[in-house]
């Protein structure tokens, strides 16, 4: 007996911390990995919390707004992976650690001296700026609380920060602070909008068979109510959410959602942990049209065919909810954040039939083109021809499929995809010198501004691979990339600069790859896509004579190439 008590004595602590929703942080070590920075840990993103395109895959920390921080290795290990490329996590970090789990480390500016020197080691043995290496379990140990790099900016970020993740032995990230880390945040989630939908054509809301925002009126308490609706059939809701935390004024994500029906749980969403396989199903969660046209995710509470993701819980008739005639219901979602606070959503439900008025407008389907979800479906149309392989939709869509001359019209881009899909262009009638300059083109905005698609070409077959739908058209790109040097000029001494920097930029493609050479000897170049930065550290120690001759070859998307030749002087 006496063991029992001891037993359930320790169940009840493990269970019963107070910082988190769920308790279900006992499942993975509360003092194993430390913080990886020096500072307080304050958040500009949390994790799993909505991208355009993604799931986020861990914590952006906060780092002052500055660079060059120290970066700790959250525990002892080994370096498994390392990756540098423009965009991502640009300079990132992968420690594989003895109990099982792999932290990393993206957006680094520099990493310790002697990891920088073994990857600087491999960009000249490829002569390449964009390396992925992954060493040996014995070759880069890592110490406990050994400095591994340096806090920055690189890849993809949109300001200065360390992107921090932990995964387990299958490569899913998982929440960090399910491992202990501490996050001020004494606040609630808030609530920005509710929004209801109908399941079928039977279904009605407020007389209505569309989606349908609803009235959310915030209380002092906290909470909110919504003005009580009407509705007969299924229907299911959604919400928008966001979370903040004390210190920090970002619009972050929730961690878990949770909806019920006269009492009885509905759906629950957990934000804990996914899949890199499933994270681009994130446009399966959230209301993909409403987001395109008004950029505001709507979470939906209810799951819809083909729809494979890890977070739902507790799913009763998939989320939906069966309102009858002349009945009074209530339907009720909580939001909470990783240290449970939570705020409710209550809204009132009477069940009324209302007949809709029928909408004698008819759908000319004679003119759009039925796509396929579980089979390929190919469009042909003059010299373009659009391929949608199996689960590339979600759903057996129609589509607008119209082609003027050398223009491709798609609809609009309302429609998911799970995949890309393939858009080709015969180019048989042009001629063999322009081909080459030849690529597609999708227009955005009010003033339809073409922009380039990743393009391909085999033989006389150009190949555009996209998820959006919409306008595209064939474009021709006959300009070279200007390559204009930043700080220094032709024959110029510049014996006490460390940094050799140029600018490069092409309007129309986009730069695809670069070369540089002194002396005719490769040298290694960093480039930022977002400065358009192209810098060279003389601390590489490669630059050794007084007189060099600099080469530098900018290619863009399409081959134009541009090339730039100085002579300078270092002593």
């Amino acid at each position: 007996m006496k063991q029992f008590l001891i037993l359930v004595l320790i169940s009840c602590s493990l269970y019963g911390q107070p910082h988190t929703a769920t308790g279900e942080e006992s499942e993975y070590p509360q003092d194993y990995f430390r913080h990886p920075l020096d500072i307080p840990l304050v958040l500009s993103g949390t994790f799993a919390e909505l991208r355009s395109t993604h799931f986020h895959g861990g914590l952006d920390i906060k780092t002052q707004q500055r660079e060059g921080l120290k970066v700790y290795a959250a525990a002892e290990g080994y370096i498994s992976r390392i990756k540098i490329s423009h965009y991502g996590y640009g300079k990132a970090l992968y420690v594989t650690h003895p109990n099982g789990y792999t932290t990393v480390y993206g957006h680094l500016k520099k990493f310790s001296k002697r990891l920088e020197d073994y990857i600087k080691q491999c960009q000249y043995d490829k002569e390449r700026f964009e390396v992925e290496v992954f060493p040996h379990s014995k070759e880069l140990l890592i110490a406990p609380d050994e400095v591994i790099g340096y806090s920055g900016n690189t890849g993809g970020s949109g300001g200065p920060h360390l992107h921090f993740e932990i995964r387990d032995n299958l490569e899913r990230p998982i929440n960090p602070l399910l491992f202990g880390m501490e996050v001020k945040d004494s606040k609630r989630p808030y609530v920005k909008g509710v929004f209801a939908y109908p399941k079928d054509e039977n279904a009605t809301i407020n007389g209505k068979n569309e989606r349908v925002p609803l009235r959310l009126i915030p209380k002092s308490t906290g909470d909110y109510a919504v003005e009580k609706i009407t509705a007969y059939g299924n229907i299911g809701f959604g919400i928008t959410a966001n979370d903040q935390q004390d210190l920090a004024p970002n619009n972050n994500g929730v961690s878990n959602i949770q909806t019920f029906f006269n009492g009885n749980k509905s759906l629950e969403i957990d934000f804990k942990r996914f899949s890199f396989d499933e994270t681009k199903h994130i446009r399966r969660l959230v209301d993909y049209e409403y987001y395109i046209k008004h950029r505001t995710k709507i979470q939906k509470l209810f799951i819809e065919p083909n729809n494979p993701l890890s977070l739902y819980k507790d799913a009763y008739d998939q989320g939906y909810v069966r309102v009858e005639d002349s009945t009074a219901s209530v339907y009720k979602v909580r939001v909470r954040d990783y240290h449970g606070n939570e705020s409710w959503v209550v809204i009132p439900i009477d069940g009324k039939y209302e007949p809709l008025k029928k909408d004698n407008t008819l759908i000319d389907r004679s003119k759009q083109s039925l796509v396929y979800s579980n089979k390929n479906s190919t469009l042909t149309s003059g010299n373009f021809t659009v391929d949608f392989y199996k689960n590339t939709l979600y759903d057996d869509a129609y589509i607008d499929f119209k082609v003027n001359s050398d223009t491709l019209f798609l609809g609009e881009d309302k429609l998911p995809m799970q995949q890309n899909f393939y858009i080709n262009y015969d180019l048989s009638n042009y001629k063999a010198e322009d081909q080459d300059k030849l690529y597609i083109a999708r227009f955005y905005g009010n003033y339809k501004k073409p922009y380039y698609v990743s393009t391909s070409r085999k033989g006389n077959s150009l190949t555009a691979k996209t998820k959006a739908l919409g306008t595209y058209a064939l474009a021709m790109d006959t300009e070279p990339p200007v390559i204009t040097p930043v700080n220094f000029t032709n024959k110029k001494w510049i014996s006490n600069y460390r940094f050799l920097k140029l600018k490069i930029e092409d309007k129309l493609t986009g730069i695809s790859k670069y070369r540089a050479t002194v002396n005719g000897k490769w040298i290694l170049m960093e480039y930022d896509y977002k400065t358009n930065s192209l810098v060279h550290d003389f601390n590489d120690n490669v630059v050794k004579d007084t007189k060099n001759e600099l080469k530098i070859i900018v290619t863009d998307n399409v081959g134009n190439s541009s090339t730039f030749e100085a002579t300078f002087f270092r002593k």
